[in-house]
């Protein structure tokens, strides 16, 4: 068995966060993938989360680009990549280097972001390339450049099995890095003294078998870990032998001392039990994610943490250290190759004369900048400013997923030349653009990515590159040779970028960096092609493993660092206008802008459209019932969301998911509300302390539509998701319009269809359905209120016979199976709450066994855990 292939079947590396889990990929010939966990991986030993189980559901060609267009229609290769090469040229000429920026992405393969960093920094000559993981882990590599003299992860996932005290920070690890949640759930099986500590706002899935949670004040973990290490000194912790390796001790200290700690919004008994907790267990890990990063402050955060564990000396060893896990597949791997606009390749510094000389020399390239480019707000802003006239964009939206959206919509709108490089033409930014190429997607993609714990897996190629798509460095590489760079990039293989990308490692480990992986730069093509996932530095000094347990930094002085931080609100102010502090993240079945997971029928099942969590008396006091459409307004835009009532949520703050586009939902882009606010030092945005206003959505009418084709929706609020049967449909109007079935016709794009209808004027309520040789084809229910029928029985209903359609309603012998609650294996609730109901299962061990829900990566068990509660307390009341 090789570890390329092992009975047919291709190992690879899935493509969601940065786990890195690998799966075992088993294409058919009919264009079909079988996707399964790999059990030899070490970042999951087989184990998959619901979106890694559904990889096979994304695969299809339906809406893939498959040729390039320019201007909106189909053209070549060759007449796309001129027009890219001449227009990026001739902007040089004109207007010079820093006219020009590629925006980059998390999605890309370290080969990819490799060649895309060294034809703009090495050659074009400007450090305008930036990533979209500067919206999620830019703070944590500006803390860890600070506290470490680098970006060095300290430890490794085996720390999470050590460990004795767990502390999740900023992370709802259950959702969105569910593997290492089951991972952790897994050791607290076997050794049930693993405590597990949640700081969050929010009570997430991530509380449900926690010890302690503490649901702080939103921005406030500064505050917070200057506290615990105010303590840590008080009770005389601090590592005396470790800290001689350690500068700032003493003014670290005596800040944190300082700090008010009643901003936290916690009682002093929840503080002292964890400080207590903290302080009392040395094989300590805290892990941190996009709750600490997304923030104003979001670098002394990570600093605040990274000084907790440096005064303590609990890093770099067995079970202890800071820890952040990454919110995309290749974040690591682009910080690695220098993708971000104030970094050069393999760690260097873009500001030291050294670095760049060593790194130009290398790459014999004619030019390289002197200082930093423009991180993503700022690149942008330019855009809008008509500074940066040509722009390169590659699998990312930033069209969504920026700050202040719809300034950032506009700003790609009215750019003198736009390239968009993806899977597919419909996202709201590759609408936007002049020239579109197509590229390939995950699994005919052939690279490396590196996960969280600096492991570097290789991703292989399972399908074919359908069309004419090419791989990203293709793509690159062959605009840099039609620019006149040819020699320097004249690559046949990923394997050969790999290579080169080793030898300059080398170069950084001669300055004494971090990253070393030197002594792969003689792979030979067999070798890259079999290659086993590999962690990081891999030289002739340190092969793997941990970092500075033995005290030894990457500093100049060559000491760990202890900076004094203090809190800090976010910028944003609350007022009487916009009382609400706006909290934004991922929900567990989707991924970034959904182009990819939006194909998964039972992943968009789980929640179907964009909600807003916000808390019963914040609901009552404005009039907003559980099914309501509540209408959010922040200085920067506004969104229309389902509510979502539930004291999960503290009072004074809301929730939303940040996944919906133009494409499914145009009311729901929440990164529209978002204020384009940075972190000073990493530049990051602070996601989730903008503030807003609620109020009910005054709509005339509601309405749910199914159907087996798209649908032509323009209402004030729709909001569509993939079926097994077609498409599912939320709609909402202010305006009532006067013929309902003439509406239908138009929203289903039928005609001539023949149309089975209910209408009652008086209650305002209209049925229409149509059906075409004998087969529903679409249904639309409207109701002045938000529509009362069973959604999920009549998604599967479109392509079948369905007579009785209109009454919305299940068949006694079709029980409705709700709304689908383990996405893994596709149980929905009223499945689950019947078999609570007739048959006493009573525990989610049993409903696990029973239906299989919560048996795969067990995301969906506090859900389960919830439904048992209800059901326990309802048959108590009886």
């Amino acid at each position: 068995m090789t570890q390329a292939k092992s009975a047919c079947q291709i190992r690879s590396t899935c493509p969601y966060c940065g786990v890195g889990c690998g799966v075992l990929l088993k294409p058919d010939d009919k264009g079909a993938l079988d996707v399964r966990g790999d059990a030899e991986h070490p970042a999951n030993f087989g184990r998959l989360c619901s979106k890694g189980s559904a990889l096979g559901e994304t695969v299809s060609l339906d809406g893939r680009l498959l040729a390039p267009q320019i201007q909106g229609q189909e053209s070549d290769w060759d007449r796309a990549l001129d027009l890219v090469a001449t227009t990026f040229s001739d902007t040089l000429a004109k207007h010079g280097p820093d006219s020009v920026a590629f925006y980059v992405s998390g999605q890309l393969l370290t080969e990819d972001y490799y060649v895309a960093n060294k034809l703009m920094k090495g050659f074009i000559g400007s450090a305008n390339i930036d990533t979209n993981s500067r919206l999620c882990m830019a703070s944590t590599v500006a803390g860890h450049k600070r506290a470490f003299g680098t970006d060095t992860v300290p430890g490794t996932y085996e720390d999470l099995d050590e460990a004795d005290l767990i502390v999740l920070t900023g992370s709802n690890l259950a959702w969105c890095h569910p593997v290492l949640y089951q991972r952790i759930l897994a050791t607290r099986k076997k050794r049930p003294e693993q405590k597990l500590v949640v700081i969050d706002p929010r009570r997430t899935a991530s509380c449900d078998l926690a010890d302690l949670h503490l649901p702080l004040a939103l921005g406030s973990d500064v505050a917070l870990f200057n506290g615990l290490l105010a303590e840590i000194a008080k009770r005389g912790l601090v590592d005396a032998a470790f800290a001689q390796n350690v500068s700032g001790l003493e003014e670290a200290i005596a800040t944190a001392e300082g700090e008010d700690l009643s901003v936290t919004g916690l009682s002093d008994d929840l503080l002292a039990e964890f400080y207590e907790l903290w302080c009392a267990t040395e094989k300590t890990v805290t892990i941190f994610s996009q709750g600490v990063n997304q923030s104003s402050s979001g670098t002394d955060k990570v600093n605040a943490i990274t000084n907790c564990h440096l005064a303590t000396g609990r890093i770099g060893r067995a079970g202890m250290g800071p820890f952040s896990v990454t919110g995309q597949p290749n974040a690591m791997g682009g910080r690695e190759v220098g993708g971000l606009a104030n970094m050069l390749a393999c760690h260097l510094d873009i500001e030291n004369a050294d670095h760049r000389d060593a790194v130009r020399t290398f790459w014999d390239a004619p030019a390289m900048p002197d200082q930093i480019g423009l991180k993503a707000v700022d690149m942008f802003k330019a855009v809008g400013e008509g500074t940066i006239k040509a722009l390169w964009i590659l699998h990312t939206n930033p069209a969504v997923s920026m700050p202040d959206a719809d300034r950032v919509r506009e700003a790609i709108k009215g750019c003198d030349f736009v390239v968009v490089s993806d899977i597919t033409g419909a996202t709201d930014t590759a609408r936007l653009a002049d020239v579109l190429l197509p590229a390939t997607a995950w699994g005919e993609k052939d690279g490396t990515v590196t996960n969280s714990d600096r492991l570097i897996s290789r991703q292989r190629a399972a399908l074919p590159a359908p069309g004419s798509c090419k791989p990203d460095w293709q793509q690159i590489t062959e605009v840099a040779r039609r620019m006149g760079f040819g020699a320097a990039f004249d690559y046949q293989s990923p394997a050969e970028i790999f290579r080169e990308y080793a030898a300059l490692s080398g170069i950084a480990g001669g300055f004494g960096k971090d990253f070393d992986i030197s002594g792969l730069k003689d792979l030979s093509d067999s070798a890259y092609a079999a290659l086993r996932p590999t962690r990081w530095p891999v030289s002739d000094g340190k092969q793997g493993g941990r970092f500075f347990a033995d005290g030894a930094f990457f500093t100049p002085d060559g000491k760990g660092r202890m900076l004094p931080v203090t809190w800090k609100p976010p910028v944003s102010k609350v007022e009487r206008r916009y009382p609400f502090r706006l909290n934004t993240g991922r929900i567990r079945d989707q991924w970034h802008t959904m182009t990819r997971t939006a194909r998964s029928p039972r992943l968009s099942a789980h929640y179907a459209e964009p909600f807003l969590e916000l808390h019963p008396e914040d609901a009552a006091e404005r009039g907003i019932g559980p099914t309501a459409l509540v209408e959010v307004t922040t200085p920067h835009g506004k969104a229309i969301l389902r509510a979502m009532i539930t004291d999960r949520i503290t009072k004074g703050d809301v929730f939303a998911p940040m996944h919906w586009t133009g494409e499914n939902a145009p009311a729901a882009r929440i990164d529209a509300l978002v204020a384009p606010v940075t972190d000073p030092i990493s530049g990051q945005p602070e996601s989730k302390g903008s503030v807003a206003q609620i109020k009910p959505f005054e709509a005339a009418w509601y309405g749910f539509a199914i159907s087996q084709s798209p649908v032509k929706a323009t209402s004030d609020y729709w909001a569509v998701a993939k079926t097994t049967a077609g498409y599912r449909v939320e709609l909402a109007g202010r305006e009532t319009p006067e013929d309902w079935l003439k509406e239908a016709r138009m929203l289903f794009d039928m005609p001539e269809a023949e149309a089975q209808t209910m209408f009652d004027p008086a209650k305002g309520t209209a049925r229409i359905a149509f059906h075409q040789d004998g087969a529903l084809v679409a249904a639309l229910f409207i109701s002045r209120k938000p529509v009362a029928v069973m959604r999920d029985y009549l998604s599967h209903l479109p392509g079948g016979e369905a007579p009785q359609v209109l009454s919305g309603k299940s068949p006694a012998d079709q029980p409705d199976p709700g709304p689908v609650l383990c996405s893994c294996f596709n149980v929905g609730v009223n499945t689950i709450l019947t078999a609570i109901e007739t048959r006493g299962l009573m525990t989610v061990e049993a409903i696990g066994e029973a239906l299989q829900a919560g048996t795969n990566c067990g995301s969906c068990r506090p859900e389960i855990k919830a439904l048992i509660t209800r059901a326990k307390g309802k048959e108590a009341a009886e």
